[in-house]
């Protein structure tokens, strides 16, 4: 308001009235301005010394003094205090010339107060007054174009180089900020358009968010208002046409009311004129087509619409044919057969009265997959040989990946082999579907093959398909291998997840692999995986089957200074390390080091100390635990069944003994090679022979091989036959 209210008062109000009459006070203006030429501070370009002592000294020379003088004159009578009531009065056509000053002054009062920051605001405004005169004086010549043009570049007699050029530039920066203004409030009126709503709509719906939706926003209203600005170009040059044939016209008719002989003269100009045609300009390359900011002017799109044209007519002509009559009873009978029976006869009645296509199968086989699931398995494969069904590689791939969903691994290779038969070999994702129905089943050869196969067709196998395969090694016993596939997978830039560093780590704990045990857990922690409860236990328990129980404490105390609280199975595992060494006082200490902690021996504690006291015979202890986890109310672990058979065998309680004995031949898969050598010890040592035998028959069916120490004793307890012990043959028998 500042800025409007000098240029009211200065520029458009008083301008026009500054006139050359004599200055009456001449003297003392003089001395206002001159009072500021005594200390002129560096202004404010790398020109600004130039220009403060040109503007300064222009005012000391006698040259300067008479249009010097009739600005001052002026700027006395102006009225500085003048009301603003003229604003109300300036026509729309005075309101860009307005703006311009308005902008000019604001900018000119800056540079003018850091020249001579010691001149007070009526010098200032009298400096103004005088600059903004003589800019006014130069627009009047042309407009605003004036000032700006190639003609700026000569300064005016009364202005000196450097200041005629700050005005030059300030001038160029005030008509660009306006030009600036009206393109952003041209631009608002494009972005509320209904075209432009209507497509930010759609990209919204269409899942686009943030900022690129506002940037798709702000492109199509500068491509409707550059489409506009084209438009209007066009109208203002048609119109600038019409006027100039107008006037041209015009022109030629007075010629022609003057005399005969200018009208011969200028029939060769209306011939001319006639001949002369108003087209649109002349566009340089392509025509781009934009549909909501997609060009689709490149010939590509044309390719591709025919392609997807022509494959839909091949992969989905036309709808199903309908069915009805006869055709519709066959129909009926096919769904309803039962899964034993043969389709045969029925599909080839059907296929005599429906003629059917591709389509129509394939409808047949959504009805039969909805309506009875077995019954598909069967007609699905025996319309791969139907000429008319055209299978393809994605129909017998379908169904090998059905079969293998529901573990019928024989259906799946009966299908994969039919299509090698047919000339079809797997292609990418077939081979990934037989590397998941392999690792599913457990089958690692064919698995590996599989995977080989994958690789061999240029595809990179992804997350799923690498975690399928390192599952299927650590289920086999081949942590090695499952972990040379874990560096593959990170070497080709794809993070195993937590989940298969910890089933590689298993592996190896239950192996005794200590070695790939830490190398496990120290890939874990360069993959940004910390130690947690779980693999600490998991590496103290690879330390105890390796038989060192020291490195399991150490690993024990790691765990509890990293702040996890040890449970019941680590600490079992932690005692059971103890045990391999007979360590029974570091085991005790350890379980009051606990206890004074809060920590509570669970199941898994006590069935380690009922295995370590039987083997001592302590019996009375063991039975004391064996107490404490009926009362906990939990099923005490198979294995405990294990030692209770040792124990009682050693104690001379069959009847316990036979009980024990009894739970592990119902659940003989569970026991390992380690559960069959004990049982068969205890048994041979207590003269119980063809229990023993039994039990060795058991092993071996399980593919385990009895060590040759035990087959001596076994043998010599068979040969010796003392009188003793041959009521003992069998406890089953006395029993």
């Amino acid at each position: 308001m500042n800025l409007r209210r000098i240029l009211s008062r200065y520029a458009v109000t008083h301008i026009s009235k500054l006139n050359g009459n004599a200055l009456s006070s001449h003297t003392s203006g003089y001395r206002c301005i001159a009072t500021t030429t005594t200390s002129a501070p560096p202004l404010f370009h790398p020109w600004a010394a130039h220009y403060a002592s040109a503007f300064v000294n222009s005012l000391k020379t006698p040259e300067f003094g008479k249009p010097f003088g009739r600005y001052m004159h002026t700027l006395q009578q102006v009225n500085l205090d003048d009301s603003s009531s003229n604003l109300e009065c300036e026509s729309e056509s005075d309101a860009t010339m307005n703006e311009f000053l308005s902008r000019f002054v604001w900018i000119m009062r800056k540079k003018i107060s850091e020249a001579y920051p010691e001149c007070d605001k009526n010098t200032i405004d009298g400096m103004l007054v005088i600059i903004v005169g003589k800019v006014v004086s130069e627009m009047e010549k042309g407009g605003l174009e004036q000032i700006t043009g190639a003609a700026a570049s000569t300064p005016p007699q009364d202005f000196s180089e450097d200041l005629w050029r700050t005005v030059w530039e300030v001038s160029n920066v005030v008509l660009q900020d306006m030009e600036k203004e009206k393109k952003k409030e041209k631009m608002k009126t494009f972005l509320q358009s209904e075209q432009v709503k209507e497509m930010y709509r759609f990209a919204g719906e269409v899942g686009i968010r943030g900022d690129m939706l506002r940037e798709l926003r702000f492109k199509w209203a500068r491509q409707k208002m550059e489409e506009s600005e084209f438009y209007e170009n066009l109208e203002r040059r048609a119109k600038e046409e019409a006027e100039r044939e107008s006037q041209e016209k015009e022109q030629i008719r007075k010629q022609v009311a003057g005399g005969g002989e200018e009208v011969g003269n200028n029939n060769s100009n209306v011939g001319e004129g006639k001949q002369k045609i108003v087209s649109l300009p002349k566009r340089h390359g392509r025509i781009k087509y934009n549909i909501y900011g997609l060009d689709l002017s490149d010939p590509k799109w044309a390719e591709v619409a025919d392609k997807i044209h022509e494959s839909g007519k091949v992969m989905w002509p036309q709808e199903p044919k309908p069915i009805s009559g006869k055709c519709k009873l066959v129909t009926d009978k096919i769904l309803s057969l039962r899964e034993e029976d043969d389709p045969a006869p029925l599909l080839g009645e059907w296929i005599g009265l429906l003629q059917p296509s591709r389509i129509d199968w394939i409808s047949l086989l959504d009805r039969l997959k909805q309506q009875n699931s077995h019954l598909y398995f069967k007609i699905a494969e025996l319309v791969l040989d139907e000429e008319s069904f055209q299978a393809n590689i994605r129909d017998y791939s379908k169904l090998i990946d059905a079969f293998a969903k529901e573990n019928r691994i024989k259906d799946a290779e009966r299908i994969l082999k039919k299509m090698n038969d047919n000339g079809i070999a797997p292609d990418v994702i077939t081979s990934t579907i037989l590397v998941h129905m392999y690792c599913k089943s457990g089958n690692v050869d064919q698995a590996k093959e599989a995977f080989e196969s994958l690789k061999a067709h240029g595809s990179q196998p992804d997350m799923r398909v690498y975690n399928s395969m390192i599952m299927a090694y650590v289920n086999a016993g081949q942590p090695k291998m499952g972990e040379s596939l874990m560096r593959e997978m990170e070497t080709s830039d794809i993070k195993p997840t937590k989940e298969i560093y910890m089933a590689l780590l298993r592996s190896f704990a239950q192996r005794g692999d200590v070695h790939g045990a830490d190398r496990i857990s120290t890939m874990m922690q360069f993959a940004g995986f910390q130690p947690s409860l779980e693999s600490c236990t998991l590496m103290v328990e690879a330390y105890q089957r390796a038989g060192k129980p020291d490195h399991a404490r150490h690993n024990f105390d790691q765990m509890v200074k990293l702040g996890h609280k040890p449970d019941d199975s680590c600490t079992a595992s932690m005692i059971a390390a103890y045990e391999e060494k007979n360590l029974l006082d570091k085991a005790l200490d350890l379980l009051l080091e606990l206890e004074k902690d809060g920590f509570e021996p669970g199941v898994a504690t006590y069935t380690v100390l009922v295995d370590w006291l039987s083997k001592l015979e302590l019996f009375d202890e063991a039975e004391q635990i064996l107490d404490k986890i009926s009362q906990q109310g939990e099923v005490p672990p198979f294995k405990l069944h294990v030692s209770l058979c040792d124990m009682y065998m050693k104690a001379g309680d069959e009847k316990k003994a036979l009980q024990a004995l009894g739970v592990l031949e119902s659940k003989i898969e569970q026991l390992e090679y380690d559960d069959f050598e004990r049982i068969i010890s205890s048994l041979t040592a207590c003269g119980y022979v063809q229990d023993a035998r039994r039990i060795h028959g058991l092993m071996e069916a399980r593919g385990f091989v009895l060590s040759e120490r035990l087959k001596v004793a076994l043998l010599a307890r068979e040969t010796v036959g003392k009188s003793d012990k041959s009521n003992k043959s069998s406890l089953v028998r006395d029993k």
